[in-house]
């Protein structure tokens, strides 16, 4: 096998025995041949377009392909033997319907390191919008264009794009068509359950009978709370889960009782020790030896003898009765835990609500300057230095977080200034949209670009998520990004001077050095 898609890739050069995220070789073939398939469905998808026809099947079978290829998705053998199956019933299909003389794959090229940095740049890219695609489609949401631009990628993938500045320029399309996949989610999310307003999250358990959520599809866990009201259990969130509480569709469920934990890379320490049954809803899965009788999987996750927990049928729900069950089996919490709580819910809603008493106070000198200090966290050395520079943000500065980057420093007391917290959680990784929003709204409130903000963009990245996030802030032309705690194994030294030259993109040095740099 050979795997570099993750921050945490062996030597920081690849995995070529096992992964470092506890992928096997079978299922690293498995995955390849997915997306090799998914490559020839955007091939022949894009020639159906080009003679004004569309196949629905095709459109949304690319991005739940693509997802299950996600670091810390699936790990069943065989659950993606079932995909690689399904998606060469739909080549098959597809290639007898086009017209094209034309195939992919079909020339043989000579090998170059940096045409190859940028082909994986754009499948990363796409394999992160992909799940921004999948949660939409969940909740109804889906576009057409979004649809046409993975066929006209995957398609250039398939036949081998021999142009630098071609791929580069698809890289950056990539990151616009991913800015409107992420305001579909967030359409998607605030139409169902509202727009998330500042609430506090005890983390702390209670006592009673437990289950705890994890992962980012809201839809499945509010069907477990309407299958769970007036059972005696509490429910808690964990990991990416944790902006739930924010939504008020969600938070209105008296059993939805806290935050359990912290980012994904904890959870087999932190699973052990919950005394109750354990929903994983889609990515960010570990090995569960030691809890595999108490643990389910759902949607697009799946570890091999976990019990999954089927789909729903169209018009219907999930039935989660076996990890309720599961629930009432386990002794659950003993006694009550400290009344300790976190602040969430900073969406771009919640926000511009406030944005006159934040701008007053940027104006009058309050506030100095904005961090926004997230993304994905992981186990990898390195990451403390997210916590060293969350606190030692100076008092008169606000830091902004999203993603699972947040637990890092999130349990920390930062006080307020004049009443605005001086840490703002604005969601999940796919929350993202919400911090460009704001940005962008700051910018327009001070006559000026984001760039010409007090705004410093200091990132982690683990998986293909965040290089999603990354190229979409890159075609918004915003710069002098942070990003660490390692950069890329799959970005060549060359492809790197071009972003370095072009977006002043930049590694993370030391918390001192990088509070100096944006502050001076």
């Amino acid at each position: 096998m050979f795997c570099f898609q993750c921050e945490q890739t062996a030597g920081g050069k690849g995995c070529t025995v096992t992964g470092v995220c506890g992928k096997k070789p079978q299922a690293a073939k498995l995955q390849d041949n997915i997306v090799q398939a998914v490559k020839e469905i955007g091939f022949y998808n894009h020639e159906l377009r080009k003679s004004g026809r569309t196949d629905n099947v095709a459109d949304r079978l690319i991005p739940d392909c693509l997802f299950a290829t996600v670091t810390n998705v699936n790990f069943d053998d065989e659950r993606l033997t079932k995909i690689l199956g399904n998606a060469r019933e739909v080549v098959t299909r597809l290639q007898s319907q086009s017209q094209s003389v034309a195939e992919p794959c079909a020339t043989d090229k000579t090998f170059d390191e940096n045409i190859h940095s940028l082909q994986e740049l754009l499948l990363y890219g796409l394999k992160g919008m992909a799940a921004y695609v999948h949660h939409a489609l969940i909740l109804g949401k889906e576009s057409d264009e979004i649809y046409a631009f993975f066929a006209k990628a995957l398609a250039e993938l398939a036949i081998g794009q021999t142009s630098l500045d071609a791929l580069l320029t698809l890289c950056m399309e990539c990151g616009m068509i991913n800015l409107q996949a992420m305001e579909l989610l967030d359409a998607a999310h605030t139409e169902r359950f509202g727009h998330p307003t500042p609430t506090p999250v005890r983390i702390t358990p209670k006592r009673g009978k437990a289950i705890l959520v994890s992962g980012h599809d809201l839809p499945d866990l509010e069907e477990l709370l309407k299958q769970t009201e007036g059972k005696g259990i509490n429910v808690y969130t964990h990991g990416e889960m944790l902006p739930a509480h924010g939504y008020p569709g969600l938070k209105k469920y008296a059993h939805l009782a806290g935050n359990y934990g912290g980012a994904w890379q904890d959870q087999h320490k932190e699973f052990t020790a919950f005394p109750g049954a354990i929903l994983m809803t889609t990515n960010c899965i570990q090995n569960p030896k030691g809890y595999e009788d108490r643990i389910f999987t759902t949607g697009c996750v799946a570890w091999s003898g976990v019990q999954h927990i089927a789909d729903r049928k169209v018009g219907g729900t999930k039935d989660f009765a076996p990890v309720i069950n599961r629930a009432f089996a386990e002794p659950g919490f003993m006694e009550d835990g400290g009344n300790q709580n976190i602040l969430v819910g900073f969406g771009h809603n919640a926000v511009m609500s406030v944005a006159g008493k934040v701008i007053d106070a940027v104006k009058a000198g309050k506030i100095k300057h904005f961090f926004l200090i997230g993304g994905c966290d992981g186990a990898k050395s390195g990451r403390n230095y997210y916590t060293e520079l969350a606190e030692k943000v100076p008092k008169d500065c606000v830091i902004l977080t999203l993603a699972c980057g947040k637990y890092r420093f999130n349990k920390l007391d930062f006080g307020d200034i004049d009443g605005i917290p001086r840490i703002l959680d604005i969601g999940q990784c796919n929350d993202a949209y919400s911090a460009i929003q704001i940005a962008v709204a700051l910018a327009k409130a001070f006559e000026t670009d984001v760039n010409g903000l007090p705004l410093s963009m200091i990132l982690s990245w683990y998986e293909q998520k965040a290089v999603a996030i990354l190229l979409t802030l890159l075609a918004l032309g915003i710069k002098n990004i942070k990003l660490g705690p390692s950069l890329p194994a799959f970005v060549s030294p060359a492809v790197l001077d071009v972003l370095v030259e072009k977006f002043q993109l930049a590694p993370i040095a030391s918390a001192d050095a990088d509070l100096k740099a944006a502050l001076k």
